[in-house]
């Protein structure tokens, strides 16, 4: 196009967002990065439809738009479209972009601005940075920045007014309060203001847009089994897995809100306060021993010594076969004599329990997809899931090594609730397509927490059932 031509075309998007992301980018065109995608999801038109009818209904009027979605359905996308759109038909905008964490923020939402802007039609009339994305004749009153989201970074969003103002968040439901109230101050004629996230709590700032200042804000709820992107039958899997009806499948696949408030299962504060803790281990505590071997190739097996309310340094093995785990199992338990022993007996595990059975140790043969203990079956939905109940109360009180492994895989699970209201506990599979590592460490410790053990001056054989045992 000529530069009138790129001008007319400005001005004819000005309230048609649609129009511009249909005739902005090389959709389906053969050999081009969008040669199997004819133009945007459905809710993705809807969200662009809206906007658009928006500001021909009221030319000056603010807009507040907020997405409720699972995963994969496209959010940083649309962020990108809608910043190219916005600085191509709003004259010297004024924007921001923030969301949950900076790496989140700096990696996939400000990228995801860089590929579209690669694919735009008006490509030559913007600059991209890291720090700052410009128009080239006025870098300093025509731009969009992302701004890391931080409660003593609140003033950078004070400042966010003029004539054409623009506001994203992206994983809305972790921005803090402060962040959300300086934003509302931002109430400027043809002011936009857009929160997309999966409703990863029910409670906060997020989840008002949908609740008490509904009457604010135009909401949306995308299930991601209605997108084109995502792949069907991985979230088939992770319905048959957690239940239609489970927090999971609500925050991550129907793009609904959970019943319990936060997700995170153990908060970074108790494993902190924990590693700073001495405590003394009083007399009787028995010891005991929990065994995670590993499953995969990046895991480790790991050995966890639990003797009251301290844990000792742990012993972690990599690229060992269930023989040579065995063996390391069984020097432990004769160098240390501890009065109970728990092993993953799941998968490769059962290798494991075998062999130390076999060489004449009394091992306990730990299912984490078993049902909990009777008093536990209406609070927890599996075995593993209660020991983790119990080794998060322990926490509380508990002195732990300073390990970073152990660190990550204690904060690192996240939980919901299934249609009985049972805490669920989040799969390791589930936890390693979020980027993070299988919690082996975290699951040793848990292990130990399999059945309540007696002090060691009640009953110091190990041999009981663990029917017989009483909470220590």
């Amino acid at each position: 196009m000529e530069s009138k031509e790129m001008v007319r075309f400005a001005g004819d998007c000005y309230s048609n967002p649609l129009l511009y992301i249909q005739l902005a980018f090389p959709w389906g065109k053969e050999g081009g990065p969008l040669e199997n995608y004819d133009g945007p999801d459905a809710w993705q038109e809807e969200l662009l439809n809206y906007v658009g009818g928006r500001i021909k209904e009221d030319p000056l009027g603010t807009i507040r738009d907020a997405t409720a979605s699972g995963h994969g359905v496209g959010k940083s996308s649309v962020v990108a479209w809608l910043i190219l759109w916005a600085m191509t038909t709003r004259p010297h905008l004024n924007g921001v972009v923030t969301a949950n964490t900076f790496p989140q923020l700096n990696t996939k939402t400000w990228r995801e601005l860089a590929v579209w802007h690669k694919r735009a039609i008006n490509e030559h009339w913007f600059t991209w940075t890291a720090t700052k994305f410009f128009k080239k004749e006025h870098p300093e009153t025509w731009f969009v920045s992302p701004i890391a989201n931080s409660e003593n970074n609140s003033e950078a969003f004070a400042g966010q007014h003029g004539e054409h103002t623009l506001i994203i968040y992206d994983e809305s439901s972790a921005i803090p309060d402060v962040i959300w109230e300086v934003s509302s101050g931002v109430n400027d004629p043809r002011a936009m203001w857009f929160v997309f996230g999966n409703p990863t709590k029910n409670t906060g700032r997020f989840k008002e847009c949908f609740g008490r200042h509904r009457n604010r804000w135009n909401t949306r709820q995308v299930d991601s089994r209605e997108c084109k992107m995502p792949n069907k039958d991985e979230l088939q899997k992770d319905v048959d897995s957690y239940g239609e009806d489970s927090d999971f499948v609500r925050v991550r696949i129907k793009g609904e809100f959970p019943r319990a408030g936060s997700n995170q299962f153990i908060s970074a504060e108790v494993v902190d306060n924990a590693i700073k803790r001495e405590v003394e281990v009083p007399v009787g505590s028995p010891k005991l021993l929990g065994v995670d071997v590993a499953r995969f190739g990046d895991d480790q097996t790991v050995i966890a010594r639990r003797h009251g309310r301290k844990i000792e340094p742990l012993v972690k093995l990599r690229g060992l076969d269930t023989m040579q785990v065995a063996a390391k199992v069984a020097e432990i338990i004769k160098n240390e004599h501890p009065d109970a022993v728990f092993v993953d007996g799941v998968g490769v595990g059962a290798g494991v329990v075998d062999r130390l059975n076999q060489l004449g140790f009394n091992v306990f043969d730990v299912l984490a997809g078993s049902t909990p203990d009777e008093k536990n079956k209406e609070t927890y939905y599996n075995k593993r899931a209660e020991m983790w109940g119990r080794m998060r109360d322990w926490l509380e009180g508990a002195d732990i090594p300073d390990d970073q492994d152990l660190v990550s895989d204690l904060i690192g699970p996240e939980y919901g609730y299934d249609n009985k209201m049972r805490i669920q506990l989040e799969k390791k599979e589930d936890m390693k397509k979020r980027g993070l590592a299988s919690p082996d460490a975290g699951d040793a410790i848990a292990l130990t927490f399999a059945y309540p053990t007696p002090p060691v001056q009640v009953h110091k054989q190990s041999d009981l059932m663990p029917e017989f045992f009483e909470d220590y």
